[in-house]
């Protein structure tokens, strides 16, 4: 897909620091728009991640209650015997895949009460006739102790109907937060935009929640509002939006036979972190069903998804958090150290805050050691630091040289939660090359921000660290930044991790 084109976005003035002003490009919002934009929205919590971490209870829950019977009641007489053990992480892992084939690993069917506990009293009782046949044919039944059997069964029956009564309340409160929505927009207002929200609206125990449509066009095709949803605003208008409210999912209602309009708009929003859809609902060409991903009975065609979603977030997370705790644990005392040389060098703070495009182009305050006079810093990075830059000082110099200065962006990473320690690196909202704003250089830049940014990159590794005096410098961070989210694992992170002291020794030549 080819890049979009950021130019759009207009000028808005904003405090930044005393004395100081920058200027935040924003597009202005319709009423609507920011009526929409401006009501308090929590996280959204995902339904993978949710039933993935109820799998994970059940089994651990049955596998706990089985041994913990065993210990009580069969071990006293007969002693430690590991078949019982065996056997109970093998019943254990049988319910898993029971409850998930009578398809109740279903955040729908979590808020339910009577079919879910039918369907799963059903899974729990199939499992010990399963084990009653096999300890039968195995020729074992007589050593099974009868009272453990049917007492684990029992308890385990019971443990089952009361997590999953805790679960039911969970999934209730959270629905109630909005956190399980999938807050979605519609680009099309016109009568296949009513068809497509009269039909999501009619889904029962959907999690679809529309905000409204967005259309370029004014003339009679485009409605103000349609099948109850507003219409808030241009095509042009999405990015700005979904930059000031959550916004899962866009869905386009147009015709496949629009093309042209299509792709033109792709252009535009394939740069946000939001899951992309065309609906097929009013298309009379039809592919294949396994082509389709479906909104219920809605069938669509994916288009762009949001990178780092579900247990791929959590995985990133864990990474950041553990690994990032470690690594400050282990700097802080060279930290102190540094901290000591700069105080010690010339008068000011120790640490630099900055403010940096985020996830997403939230602005986010980015700490730093010290690398320049204090009466000389420059929050904004009007001014880009160059080789021999008399604003260095002698302990900046070496600090910036060898990337020690990014050190308290540790901090960030585990207590603020607003940077990796791996991601496409975070510019100041104010940086230019060649007298050009970083996004008005390079078609695509704000694509770098579908992810959070990192303390090292792929880019970073690869050479392209240090100053940016050039389009073509920038294009080539792009260039490394999104081939690192489309092609991201946690084997890539640490893969990053390893080569950067590598990479801070042997490619610094553009750091000053």
């Amino acid at each position: 897909m080819d890049p979009i084109n950021a130019r759009s976005m207009i000028d808005a003035a904003a405090t930044d620091a005393p004395g100081e002003r920058r200027f935040e490009r924003r597009r202005r919002l319709t009423p609507a728009a920011l009526a929409v934009a401006d009501q308090k929205v929590r996280a959204a919590y995902s339904p993978v991640v949710i039933t993935g971490v109820v799998r994970v209870v059940d089994f651990l829950m049955l596998s706990i209650i089985g041994i913990a019977l065993n210990l009580l009641y069969v071990a006293p007489e007969a002693g430690f015997r590991w078949e019982y053990f065996a056997a109970i992480v093998a019943m254990a892992a049988a319910a898993v895949v029971c409850f998930q084939s009578a398809d109740i690993y279903q955040v729908q069917v979590f808020r339910g009460h009577i079919k879910q506990l039918t369907r799963m009293m059903s899974a729990w009782a199939f499992v010990f006739l399963l084990f009653i046949g096999v300890s039968f044919f195995a020729k074992v039944g007589g050593a099974v102790s009868r009272v453990w059997l049917s007492s684990f069964f029992f308890v385990g029956l019971v443990a089952l109907i009361a997590e999953r009564a805790v679960v039911r309340a969970l999934i209730k409160r959270w629905a109630h937060q909005g956190r399980l929505d999938r807050r979605t927009i519609i680009v099309g207002a016109d009568s296949n935009g009513e068809t497509l929200i009269r039909d999501l609206n009619a889904q029962e125990d959907s999690d679809i929640q529309i905000l409204g449509v967005f259309d370029d066009r004014n003339d009679k095709r485009s409605m103000d509002t349609i099948s109850g949803a507003p219409k808030l605003g241009k095509v042009d208008d999405i990015i700005e939006f979904a930059r000031r409210t959550r916004v899962d999912l866009v869905l386009f209602a147009l015709p496949i036979s629009a093309e042209t309009r299509i792709l033109e708009m792709l252009k535009k929003l394939w740069v946000l972190p939001v899951d992309i859809r065309l609906s097929a609902h009013t298309n009379k060409l039809r592919f294949r069903p396994r082509s389709y991903s479906y909104l219920g009975k809605v069938p669509t065609l994916d288009v762009f998804e949001a990178p780092i979603t579900d247990w791929d977030l959590v995985m990133k997370w864990l990474f950041d958090h553990i690994v990032g705790g470690l690594i400050l644990i282990a700097a802080l005392p060279f930290m102190a150290l540094v901290a000591i040389a700069i105080k010690l060098d010339s008068p000011g703070p120790v640490l630099f805050r900055q403010k940096r495009f985020g996830f997403n182009n939230e602005r986010i305050d980015v700490f730093k050691f010290r690398s320049l006079y204090h009466d000389q810093a420059d929050p904004l990075a009007k001014t880009v630091v160059t080789k021999g830059d008399k604003r260095v000082t002698r302990v900046g110099r070496f600090i910036r040289k060898s990337s020690i200065d990014e050190l308290p962006q540790l901090f960030n990473v585990v207590f603020k939660n607003n940077l990796s320690l791996v991601g496409p690196r975070p510019h100041a909202v104010q940086q230019r090359v060649q007298s050009q704003l970083l996004d008005e250089a390079v078609d695509g830049y704000f694509a770098r921000h579908r992810v959070k940014p990192g303390i090292t990159g792929w880019a970073q590794v690869n050479g392209w660290r240090g100053e940016v005096d050039s389009e073509e410098k920038l294009q080539k961070r792009v260039e490394f930044d999104l081939y690192y989210i489309e092609n991201w694992s946690v084997l890539f992170d640490v893969y990053i991790m390893l080569k950067t002291p590598v990479s801070m020794l042997t490619k610094n030549e553009n750091a000053y």
